[in-house]
């Protein structure tokens, strides 16, 4: 069995099954590892040898960018993903600080690098002649260096939803674990297709897509999430198999259901992030499995689900996962709920999870030593993400570290809030985050996005959470706002420090106010002509 990315793309280098598949055109594996060599043989040509071989891409989901994957596993060099969303000095800063000495780009991305300063990096079009003449020149392939396990196959970066993003060194080891446990999970084979949206610098796109693709011998369908172009792609390529993080689910759910949704070829999405409520329509619309674990960039925490997992549950963690008191640096007590299905004791029940047996899969951030240690404090890694679990082990979010709030000096966290808010039926995302409070703590303030052609009323809102019996009655949100998109990274996930940031009188959309203690809400005028107390809004 390969130990090494390495190792497993050159027994694959003979095999005659369909690797890519994009637009008309089919890539075997063969021409496809061909096509890696070549680029691997050229970029380590030019390369200087007195520095880190760190090869930048700032490529969308293109046949370009897998081949560059590919390339810098044959190649036994570091692939560093950047992040295309990032802009000016940000974007600067994440090719420098993961040392890239050659940075590889396309027409869609170069102007990003406009006016930037990146001393000592070599900026290659893959569109221009200069590289199709280094192609064409190029030796056959010496890898840089024959890799080990434990070796750095590529920086990905964090998704920034809390801090800067840091680049995370993910190990062959890593790649392969990750795709050798869902490949036989869900018994993926060579004749396969698995669909890759989710973009190519971020490690759900390589531990949840790519890698089950090179692990099974599975085809490639490189794409740009669209949720009105899914079923399509499904349907022309014959896709299998797609991985997802954050909302992508729930995006494709507010599309208008069709009679013949049910009629394609996919088995298997797997990925994170979903609701229990996006998870089960998704399965029946599109009759497929769904499967939502949770898992983060670093490698350390993994919590799947299993047979007999609660609603609002991730799962049951892997072993070492556990759930403890920063402060006390001891382990937290199960969950107490009320008759209600409310959670009793918050404050001592919710709080980080760890790994207690050490490090996991995690390598370390490049570049970054005091992050690394943040991170590895007594003997664990420290995640930064807050959940809460119950008697029999079953693992609840309760939000990153940030998303503690403090209502009438009680302390609770917002993943519960937003569990609560959606299973309304017209809402298709929510987020919930604190704003301060006029006189001392938070106050809570929800954003809320509906489905398409969905209504919904300050009157009905209020009436929603009156019903909802594990509703804490300090955790209504003193404010709603209603809007057509929220802040997202790349990767679909919330930017809560965004709306945060807004504040209580957010722009656009239509704001709402809790009336004191009431289940009365109104609309707060923004300046607009229409005075209306309560106000209606739909999404069409």
């Amino acid at each position: 069995m390969a130990e090494t990315l390495q190792q497993l793309l050159r027994e694959r280098m003979g095999q005659q099954t369909a690797a890519v598949k994009y637009g008309d055109r089919v890539w075997s594996w063969q021409e496809h590892l061909a096509d890696a060599s070549t680029m691997a043989a050229a970029l380590i040509g030019i390369a200087d040898r007195q520095r880190p071989l760190h090869v930048g891409t700032l490529l969308g989901n293109t046949p370009e960018m897998l081949t560059a994957m590919a390339a810098a596993a044959l190649g036994g060099y570091v692939l560093c993903g950047i992040n295309d969303t990032r802009r000016g000095g940000a974007l600067a800063r994440d090719i420098l600080r993961a040392d890239c000495q050659i940075l590889l780009t396309d027409p869609a991305h170069r102007h990003l690098l406009d006016g930037l300063d990146l001393p000592g990096v070599r900026v290659v079009d893959t569109s221009g002649s200069d590289w199709s003449e280094l192609l064409a020149r190029a030796a056959p392939l010496t890898p840089h260096r024959e890799v080990t396990a434990t070796d750095t196959f590529m920086m990905i970066f964090t998704s920034g939803t809390s801090g800067e993003p840091k680049a995370v060194a993910v190990t062959h080891l890593t790649v392969l674990f990750a795709g050798t446990a869902l490949i036989e999970r869900f018994e993926i084979t060579a004749a396969d297709v698995c669909y890759l949206s989710m973009p190519l610098f971020h490690s759900n796109a390589v531990l949840a897509g790519w890698s089950v693709a090179v692990g099974s011998g599975a085809a490639m369908v490189p794409a740009t999430f669209s949720a009105s172009r899914l079923l399509a792609d499904l349907r022309r390529y014959g896709v299998t198999y797609m991985n997802y993080v954050g909302k992508p689910l729930a995006y494709v759910l507010a599309t208008p259901e069709q009679p013949d949704d049910h009629d394609n070829p996919l088995r298997v999405a797997f990925g994170n992030e979903a609701t229990d409520r996006d998870i089960a329509e998704f399965s029946r619309r599109f009759d497929c499995t769904v499967w939502d674990g949770f898992g983060s960039t670093e490698g350390a925490i993994i919590i799947t689900r299993e047979e007999g997992c609660p609603p609002g549950s991730l799962g049951r963690g892997f072993p070492g996962v556990a759930i403890y008191n920063p402060d006390t640096l001891t382990e937290c007590p199960p969950a107490r709920f009320d008759r209600d299905g409310a959670l009793a004791n918050p404050e001592e029940a919710i709080g980080e999870l760890v790994n207690t047996t050490g490090a996991g899969l995690f390598a370390g951030y490049y570049n970054d030593p005091q992050a690394t240690e943040d991170r590895l404090r007594h003997g664990m890694f420290w995640s930064g993400d807050l959940a809460y679990r119950d008697e029999d082990g079953w693992i609840y979010f309760a939000g990153r570290s940030a998303d503690w709030l403090r209502v009438d000096g009680e302390n609770m966290t917002t993943a519960p809030i937003e569990r609560i808010v959606q299973r309304l039926p017209a809402v298709n995302q929510v987020a919930v985050y604190a704003v301060p409070d006029e006189h001392v703590g938070d106050q809570v303030m929800a954003a809320v996005v509906l489905h398409d052609n969905a209504d919904l009323t300050p009157e009905e809102f209020g009436e929603f959470l009156a019903g909802q019996p594990d509703l804490s009655p300090k955790a209504w949100p003193r404010y709603v706002w209603v809007t057509d998109s929220l802040p997202t990274t790349a990767t679909n996930k919330i930017l809560k420090r965004e709306l945060r940031a807004r504040g209580t009188r957010p722009q656009g959309g239509v704001l709402w106010n809790r009336i004191g203690r009431t289940a009365t809400y109104t609309r707060v005028d923004q300046g607009s002509a229409d005075r209306r107390e309560h106000y209606e809004i739909s999404r069409s």
